[in-house]
């Protein structure tokens, strides 16, 4: 397996795998991971708040709809992703944002559903475009830079109308590009923040900046800002895969969307042999709206190496 496949596949799998892992602690105090693990070890994988052993969530399965949409389609079909959406949304998922259920359940087609929502909510910076982004940020890196960040948005855009939450999507598929090509993504952040929109930078500016920590967070971590943000940190935090998602567990909250969009990036930075096996055995994603599928960690290995073509 060559580098840059094992790097892509570590995105795919390694999101999955945070979600997952984080799953069980959602909306838990920080602390609660590392309380219950104090040291690495066998039974992180743990379920409980609802979710199986190794169950990922509406962050991974939407991942995968995203995924088959754009193998399927060979490329971005805003009207199919969104149809896929809405099929998966109307087939009683255990979980689904508040935000992207609105959207995807309120009778508007796929251009105006999130523009509208936008306009009589006002909010609408969650995560819930983040955390299904590793797929598409797989498939886009080939593109290059300017490519891989505007299918960002527009992935965004298909569910989320406030353009902070483009931006956000767009700086991880930069991010993940860089990692798939080998370099830091760290060490490329500056120069993404630059090319965040303006009216959008100073605030991305803060929450990616080496001395960010997410104890600075002025919004709960379900907000895209500080939950990329604590991605980051993350990373920039610990020396390997398996000590980023136990970080990001820990910091409590939207735990499964943390740890999704940290293994996403972990994942491309270390590749798929750094992720434990401990954690890959037991995950699964049922797949809503996609006839009763389940797919295992194989299934997403086979995914991922599509996605890079």
């Amino acid at each position: 397996m060559n580098e840059r496949v094992e790097r892509a596949i570590g995105a795919v799998v390694g999101s999955a795998v945070g979600d997952a892992l984080g799953a069980p602690f959602e909306f838990g105090v920080a602390g609660l991971f590392s309380g219950r693990f104090p040291v690495p070890g066998g039974g992180e994988m743990c379920g409980g708040g609802g979710w199986d052993p190794g169950e990922a969530t509406d962050d991974t399965q939407m991942a995968v709809h995203v995924a088959e949409s754009l193998l399927e389609r060979h490329g971005f079909d805003p009207a199919d992703m969104f149809a896929r959406f809405q099929r998966w949304a109307a087939d009683d998922p255990k979980d689904i944002g508040l935000q992207t259920e609105e959207v995807l359940t309120g009778g508007m087609p796929w251009d105006l559903a999130a523009a509208i929502h936008f306009q009589v909510s006002r909010r609408a910076a969650g995560n819930g475009c983040l955390m299904r982004a590793a797929t598409s940020a797989v498939y886009f890196a080939t593109g290059g830079q300017t490519a891989t960040m505007d299918a960002g948005r527009r992935i965004a855009a298909l569910t989320h109308g406030d353009r902070a939450a483009w931006e956000g999507t767009a700086v991880f598929h930069e991010l993940v590009r860089v990692a798939l090509d080998g370099a830091d993504p760290l060490d490329a952040l500056p120069a993404v923040v630059d090319l965040v929109h303006a009216d959008h930078r100073e605030r991305w500016a803060t929450v990616l900046a080496p001395g960010w920590h997410p104890e600075q967070a002025t919004e709960f971590n379900g907000a895209v800002w500080p939950c990329l943000g604590s991605a980051v940190w993350a990373l920039r935090a610990t020396g390997g895969f398996a000590e980023a998602l136990r970080a990001a567990v820990d910091l409590g909250g939207d735990t499964d969307t943390v740890a999704a969009v940290t293994g996403g990036l972990a994942g491309a930075r270390y590749g798929f042999g750094a992720i434990p096996a401990r954690w890959t055995e037991p995950l699964h994603v049922p797949l809503p709206g996609s006839g009763g599928r389940v797919l295992r960690t194989a299934d997403l290995v086979g995914l991922a190496r599509r996605l890079t073509g």
